[in-house]
């Protein structure tokens, strides 16, 4: 069967049906206040597996013959696509081998495991990784799926965009975030075929662009590294099966640098309640480069598998860069009741000390001879200003440093 026609969208969205929850539109109505359009969020992350990549890894599988399925699958994933492929495996009664990098955050590799696969971290990015898979395939006879240079696979994704019109059927623009452009692929084909006048923007992290660099060249190109915190989209090369549908079918690419991503993270925790992980919020960050008024945008959340300890550290950092976390440093002299007059100003100010150190080993000269490091809370960047004012017109002279918790 001919992949990427509406007769193969309309199979997959239903075949999909199988392991899939709904993951209806939900309105933003803070991203919509804050851009002045009507945004909408396709909640990916609320899937079993964390991630839609279980679409195409089970749309997949279910091409297979049942000779191709005895031999084992064999895939190369930096997370989602891993536990997609376990998953998908499992309801199949399929032996699953996952290759991922070493870099790969924990909850991945334990959720794919837990799903039955047989995990083998290999290789610093997900390139090296895949490239190990092949090897093991060639040598064992596993059967290969590709995360997404596969044009089945890429229609499995595409059924995501197939939910988006039924819920949505006059929607204006579509942001879909790009790692090897499977998703992408999926989602800017089958808008194409339903209705061309649908804007399809892929957006990917600045520090892995490997289609934007390939869109410049004409040609896939791949890239001497990657460095981002969006460590699904970390992907060198984009798929050549599916970089002429994603040339054709994607009306811009935007790139979002690491910082966007982490106060998007906080934007997604505190109006919506949800985790998100860096990957799946790259099509959030990008509502701020997009020049439109009062159109009708879904931003695809293509995954929430986040751990913990990534995720207390964007937020530390989320915090710090909205000056809603700061730290000062003030010398006082060595006596009783500076820490308290201090302390004062803060308290009056609204201001909330969280950590506090003190150093009376600074300095011999006992007019300057405590370092007091404060640790403040406040609501933002003025009221942060405010903060400093008061300190500086008490003659406390504060200096910023840099924020830890």
């Amino acid at each position: 069967m001919e992949m990427l026609t509406l007769e193969a969208f309309e199979e997959a969205a239903e075949k999909v049906k199988e392991v899939t929850l709904p993951t209806p539109l939900q309105y933003s109505d803070y991203f919509s206040r804050m851009t002045g359009n009507k945004v909408y969020l396709k909640p990916e992350n609320m899937q079993l597996t964390g991630a839609y990549k279980v679409r195409g890894a089970y749309y997949r599988i279910s091409k297979l013959t049942e000779e191709e399925k005895k031999r084992g699958l064999i895939t190369a994933s930096a997370g989602n696509h891993a536990q997609g492929v376990a998953y998908a495996a499992r309801e199949c009664g399929a032996r699953a081998i996952v290759v991922m990098p070493t870099s790969t955050p924990l909850i991945k590799v334990e959720r794919t495991k837990n799903y039955g696969a047989e995990v083998v971290l290999y290789g610093d990015v997900y390139d090296e990784a895949c490239a190990h898979a092949l090897e093991l395939a060639e040598e064992n006879g596993y059967t290969f799926i590709h995360p997404f240079n596969d044009e089945i696979v890429a229609t499995g994704q595409g059924s995501i965009m197939m939910e988006i019109i039924k819920d949505l059927p006059t929607v204006d623009y579509v942001l879909v975030p790009v790692g090897g452009g499977g998703l992408a692929t999926g989602v800017s084909t089958l808008a194409r075929l339903f209705n061309p006048h649908i804007k399809v923007i892929g957006v990917e992290p600045s520090g892995a662009a490997c289609l934007t660099a390939s869109l410049k060249e004409d040609k896939v190109v791949t890239l001497p590294h990657a460095s981002t915190i969006a460590d699904g989209t970390a992907v060198l090369t984009p798929g050549d099966k599916l970089f002429p549908y994603l040339k054709e079918n994607l009306d811009e690419v935007i790139t979002i640098n690491d910082d966007e991503l982490i106060t998007a993270f906080l934007d997604m925790v505190e109006n919506h309640k949800m985790v998100v992980e860096n990957s799946g919020l790259l099509s959030v960050a990008a509502l701020k480069h997009l020049d439109i008024k009062k159109k009708k945008v879904v931003c695809i959340l293509s995954g929430g598998n986040m751990d913990v300890i990534t995720m207390a550290s964007v937020v530390q950092n989320g915090l710090i860069m909205r000056d809603r976390i700061f730290t000062v440093s003030v010398l006082l002299p060595d006596k009783p009741g500076s820490l308290v007059r201090v302390a004062s100003v803060i308290a009056e100010h609204q201001g909330n000390v969280i950590k506090l150190e003190h150093n009376q080993f600074y300095s011999s000269n006992r007019n300057e001879a405590v370092e007091l490091q404060v640790t403040i809370e406040a609501f933002g960047t003025d009221h942060k200003n405010q903060i400093l004012d008061a300190l500086n017109t008490e003659g406390f002279k504060p200096k910023l440093v840099r924020a830890s918790l």
